[in-house]
């Protein structure tokens, strides 16, 4: 099969960069357009409120700067996506992006149903079958609900 649109699903880790260099890899050879996704989400560990102190609601001080610092990692992440795309435009890949608050699993899905994607390119951590059960996966869930077909690439 062909694919000619190409989620990929990325966040700052270095696990993103080795998601995006193969979804680079495939985009050429399959002459394929990219769609590069940023999930914000609570749950995330790189996300600033995963160390925000639950004092937050009482302290008006934590509070502001904890929104500043989000405020801050929202625009870092944006530039990185910003980045990747002009990189992957340079190599002659149609590309765009888009970053989005929410549930990854869910957003990914539905990003891809609604730009008509044929194939997401994720990472996976690599959490034991006991872990994902515990932990949820977001690979997992979406290679379960997702419409289109998903490559995994290992950390």
């Amino acid at each position: 099969m062909m694919y000619s649109k190409i989620l990929v699903a990325l966040d700052r880790s270095s696990q993103g960069r080795k998601v995006f260099e193969l979804a680079c890899e495939l985009a050429q050879v399959l002459k394929a357009e990219l769609k590069l996704l940023h999930v914000l989400s609570p749950e995330a560990s790189e996300n600033p409120s995963s160390f925000a102190p639950y004092t937050l609601s009482y302290d008006p001080e934590l509070f502001a700067e904890f929104q500043q610092e989000w405020e801050n990692f929202k625009k870092e992440c944006l530039n990185l996506l910003e980045v990747w795309t002009k990189e992957a435009q340079e190599k002659g890949i149609k590309a765009e992006f888009a970053q989005r608050y929410g549930n990854p699993g869910s957003v990914i899905c539905q990003q891809a149903q609604e730009w008509g994607a044929e194939l997401i390119v994720m990472g996976r951590r690599g959490h034991s079958t006991l872990g994902e059960i515990f932990l949820g996966s977001v690979s997992s869930y979406v290679i379960h609900r997702c419409h289109c077909a998903v490559h995994l690439v290992q950390s």
